[in-house]
């Protein structure tokens, strides 16, 4: 299990999540992959994906730790990047684009002029059958991702910023700056609202009815998705919270977070005890500006994330699949416990659609 984290520094960051009866985070991978600040990361068994201001997706093959190459099909920011199963991903960026990747050959499939502005936020149904979108035109889309359409389109009155289906499907949430209108998809209307003081920078279902909701303060809060009632509210850290993920492992409810304060945190909820504040299990101070956060999952199979993915019926990816034939070179890797500085000087990549280089990830000692 490995948590892996991007920054305003442009930086990665791996860390290995050793268990035991005191949880440890040791530094794995710092690596400098990006010429801008990262705005986005997602996971699959395999692999770990990274979005950024300088327009590209990196990918990297977690299980044999080399830089699988980069997808440049974007004109603008990638602002969101999600798996579905072992076999696809969705990309969203600021020239309006939806892209859907085949993960096997790391090839796009198709290309979907999603929104007239920026896609800000995308969420792929738990089916595979449909996602959502919303962007910078006060729009929420439904996408029929088999025929690779638009399925319907729903004016909003402002902006929405992120959405999200729950683990069953059966309900999704918009995020309208610190507003959470909870939808059921039976009836595709607004079922109830939750309100925070402050803007909200990321949402996590732990359960279908528990929503974990952080923003620009230091409070990880807990709702029931239901009633709308705040559970737990508890300070997580003493900068705001950028972004939050939640998994199970072995019956444990494990809370990631990662803040502005440099620091990032795994804490364990005990759902039998909602009301109490989550104990802190382990956390490492990357002395970066975070932005985004995911775990790597090693033997998916196994551990089960929140909120349930369902997995992909065909195109498995091979696990044993030989790495594209392309060019290796060494890298120079900063240690895992020095701060990130990005030098920001890097030249951009030259426009592609497929994967380029691929380069040995070295370990932190």
């Amino acid at each position: 299990m490995e948590l892996v984290g991007g920054c305003y520094e442009q930086i990665l960051f791996g860390f290995a999540v050793r268990l035991g009866e005191n949880w440890t985070l040791v530094p794995d991978f710092t690596h400098h992959a990006h010429t801008a600040s990262l705005s986005a990361v997602a996971v699959n068994h395999r692999y770990a994906v990274t979005g950024s201001r300088d327009e590209t997706i990196q990918i990297y093959d977690m299980k044999k730790k080399i830089e699988h190459g980069a997808l440049l099909q974007h004109d603008g920011t990638v602002t969101c990047l999600e798996f579905y199963g072992n076999a696809h991903l969705l990309s969203g960026a600021e020239d309006g684009l939806i892209c859907i990747w085949n993960t096997k050959i790391w090839e796009c499939l198709k290309s979907i002029k999603a929104h007239k502005g920026h896609v800000t936020s995308l969420s792929i149904h738990p089916s595979g059958k449909l996602a959502l979108s919303v962007g910078t035109d006060k729009t929420l889309r439904t996408w029929n991702l088999v025929e690779g359409r638009s399925a319907f389109i729903k004016n909003l009155k402002q902006n929405a910023h992120i959405v999200k289906w729950s683990p069953s499907g059966e309900k999704y949430v918009v995020v309208i700056t610190n507003k959470v209108d909870v939808y059921r998809l039976e009836t595709a209307s607004v079922c109830g609202t939750i309100i925070t003081e402050k803007r909200i920078s990321s949402i996590k279902f732990i359960t279908d009815s528990l929503l974990a909701i952080v923003g620009d303060d230091e409070s990880v809060r807990l709702y029931d998705s239901e009633s709308q009632k705040c559970l737990c509210e508890f300070k997580a850290h003493e900068n705001r919270i950028k972004d939050i993920f939640s998994f199970e492992k072995e019956g444990l409810h494990i809370l990631v977070t990662a803040s502005n304060d440099g620091y990032i945190k795994m804490w364990r909820l005990a759902l039998d005890k909602i009301q109490s504040a989550p104990s802190l299990l382990c956390e490492v101070n990357t002395k970066a500006r975070l932005t985004c956060l995911a775990v790597w999952l090693e033997g998916a199979a196994e551990t089960k994330e929140n909120p349930n993915k369902a997995t992909a019926s065909s195109s498995q990816v091979n696990e044993d699949e030989p790495p594209l034939k392309t060019k290796k070179k060494k890298v120079c890797w900063i240690d895992g416990d020095k701060s990130a500085k990005g030098d920001g000087h890097s030249s951009k990549r030259r426009k592609s659609e497929g994967p380029q280089q691929k380069t040995k990830l070295q370990s932190s000692e």
